[in-house]
């Protein structure tokens, strides 16, 4: 006989958690139910009836906007110094606030789950991704949300919001991503009361793998960031005609600019020539508008160009010409992406509910891509095996009309571009254990609750922080029970008061990091990290090679120390100078890892060798095949 918490005893374990289950949601439901305050007699004579008042957001609660791009250095646009041009955004920072100490997770399904969530990613089961190839059996590992964790649009619905979601998700199983279902993990099933966009981490931007609400849809080959913007503005204006006044959340997430850069040749046309001069120019261009702006310190030092990457100079005339090309083209993406949401910005304006609305704008998931790899790529899978690199590039040039076009399924630039545009800080994308992995420009807009419009705000803040953010400044205390579940714990701290005080303290003092092996810990300024060997540029390369990379060894990674309060761009190791500090620290992200289900550490090489989630009818296939099968066009992935 076992006894479960809150139950009655039972003798089958698995009966016993369905009781046990059962009644943890009724007491939920219990909470949630509101006390009836008629009178029933036998006769409705005797009888008085009772309607609850239905339930509204507090009075003069703000419309809320939640943009997110995919894949942008902190160095890329012109509202942090950047030689990209985003007029819309530049409007919305000069008119907003700019918050320079903001932080991803590095990489994008960490981030919009940690995003949506307002808890670490881990905690959330996201500590990788929701795909079959790149999510393994772990709490902190399977990809699938729990209920316990509920999101902003689950909340801000149930306290009086519609709420619409548009772009990318990228947080539902790809066991459960078809026509078929379930759809309780699918956007509508987790508080959204509208879906358009598509489920998957990329999709071809004329030929999307495109769902409304629940079901897969054909697209009209027109371009995505038309497609969800439209979408965007009619939800909108369809929901204020129905209801005018009441006040809703949309969440504006675009593939852009993440690869396939696609985009009419018309966004390209203004930058033709613009970089060529390279990206060690564009590197010192950039940080001298970032010291003008104000966005990094007036005394900031480049760190060194990667090992990896040629200067520029250096490369023959065919390569400047492709490379170029490819940064051109990511530059007009860009700049289209700003254009895009500038209509949804305008619509509220000329419809006026733009004063009383809140807008954060966060100016990528992560840092910039290092997965177009040292050459670009233009349809080579990021996967693609047995090419050299002087054979990709060779490709690259003799395809180099195809670059930014639909017939490029997986245009990137290579890395010496990702390197300039995270300007001012090393490294990229999936490094987590770097600024330049996890160091995103925000962008803070509302016309009725900011003073200081053009501010500037050095505070640490985090993706998780942003729930709390907009629950503080809309008046909302997260619920203890959402459809009849008890809730977990929010851990984002809200930097409301940062909003009229440049000098408020932040509430945010500890956050861990780990992306596939790279790890970091920060406390109070201070940052202990770790770059996990083999990373995955050589993994990738072993495949179909001869030639294997060591094991991996967690033990014989190499920790770094860095003061952020004193070197912000992490260019002075202080571990040899403070050793106690960086076993503080050390021991700091062992206990956070464990709290936060980040434990077993898997890493890249456990994903390419199919270590991980190795079962069923995927069982046996190559990281190739998968993600062919997850990519193709019409894909449920």
């Amino acid at each position: 006989m076992k006894k479960f918490k809150n139950s009655i005893a039972v003798k089958s374990p698995k009966k016993g958690l369905l009781i046990t289950a059962f009644l943890v949601a009724q007491l939920g439901m219990a909470q949630e139910k509101q006390e009836f305050k008629g009178t029933i007699g036998k006769t409705l004579a005797d009888s008085k009836e009772y309607w609850p008042d239905p339930v509204t957001a507090p009075k003069g609660a703000p419309n809320v906007v939640w943009i997110l791009l995919d894949d942008v250095g902190f160095g890329a646009s012109s509202s942090f110094g950047g030689l990209i041009n985003t007029p819309t955004f530049d409007n919305l920072a000069n008119n907003g606030l700019r918050y320079t100490n903001f932080h991803t997770t590095a990489i994008c399904a960490p981030t919009r789950a940690a995003l949506l969530t307002g808890r670490n990613s881990g905690r959330v089961h996201v500590s990788g991704f929701s795909h079959t190839i790149l999510s393994a059996g772990f709490p902190g590992w399977d990809g699938r949300i729990p209920s316990d964790k509920g999101t902003i649009a689950e909340i801000l619905r149930a306290n009086g919001y519609n709420t619409f979601a548009v772009g990318k998700y990228g947080v539902t199983p790809d066991e459960e991503a078809s026509d078929a279902g379930p759809f309780d993990r699918w956007p509508t099933g987790k508080g959204f009361d509208h879906f358009y966009g598509f489920l998957g981490s990329q999709t071809d931007q004329y030929n999307p793998d495109l769902v409304e609400d629940q079901v897969h849809i054909k697209p009209d080959c027109r371009h995505l960031n038309e497609l969800i913007t439209d979408k965007a503005i009619s939800y909108i204006q369809k929901q204020q005609k129905a209801a005018p006044g009441k006040p809703f959340f949309l969440y504006y997430a675009p593939g852009a600019v993440h690869a396939p850069h696609q985009v009419a040749e018309k966004w390209v046309e203004p930058y033709k020539g613009k970089f060529d001069e390279g990206w060690d120019v564009y590197r010192e261009k950039v940080l001298a508008n970032q010291k003008k702006l104000g966005t990094v310190t007036s005394n900031a030092v480049l760190p060194e160009r990667n090992a990896l990457i040629t200067e520029w100079k250096k490369l023959s005339p065919d390569q400047k010409k492709v490379y170029a090309r490819f940064m051109e083209v990511y530059a007009g993406f860009l700049t289209y992406t700003d254009y895009e949401i500038g209509r949804v910005v305008n619509y509220l304006k000329e419809s006026g509910q733009l004063d009383n609305t809140l807008i954060f704008v966060a100016i990528g998931d992560n840092g910039a891509s290092k997965e177009g790899t040292l050459q670009g790529t233009i349809s080579q899978s990021l996967f693609s095996q047995g090419k050299t690199d002087e054979e990709n590039f060779q490709s690259n040039l003799n395809n180099i009309g195809e670059i930014g076009t639909a017939k490029g399924l997986n245009t990137n630039y290579p890395l010496g571009w990702a390197q300039a545009t995270n300007v001012p800080f090393k490294n990229w994308k999936q490094d987590a254990h770097s600024e330049g992995g996890t160091r995103n420009p925000l962008i803070v807009f509302y016309p009725n609750g900011i003073k200081d419009k053009g501010g500037i705000r050095n505070q640490y803040s985090h993706v998780t922080d942003l729930l709390p953010t907009t629950l503080a400044i809309a008046g909302i205390k997260a619920p203890e029970y959402i459809k009849g579940i008890k809730q977990d714990i929010i851990q984002g701290s809200s930097f409301q008061a940062s909003l009229d005080n440049p000098k408020a303290e932040s509430l945010h003092k500890v956050q861990y990091y780990y992306i596939f092996g790279n790890r970091a810990i920060y406390k109070d300024g201070w940052k202990a990290s770790a770059a996990h060997l083999p990373d995955s540029f050589a993994v990738k390369k072993s495949l179909g090679s001869n030639e294997k990379p060591a094991p991996s060894n967690f033990d014989t990674d190499v920790w770094e120390l860095y003061n952020l309060n004193e070197d912000f761009n992490e260019r002075n190791n202080l571990a040899k100078k403070y050793p106690e500090k960086l076993a503080e620290l050390q021991k700091l992200f062992d206990e956070q890892a464990k709290e936060n289900n980040v434990y077993p550490l898997i890493d890249w090489q456990d994903v390419y060798n199919r270590r991980i989630h190795n079962t069923g009818a995927d069982k046996g296939k190559t990281v190739s095949d998968l993600i062919k099968q997850a990519t193709k066009p019409g894909s449920t992935n």
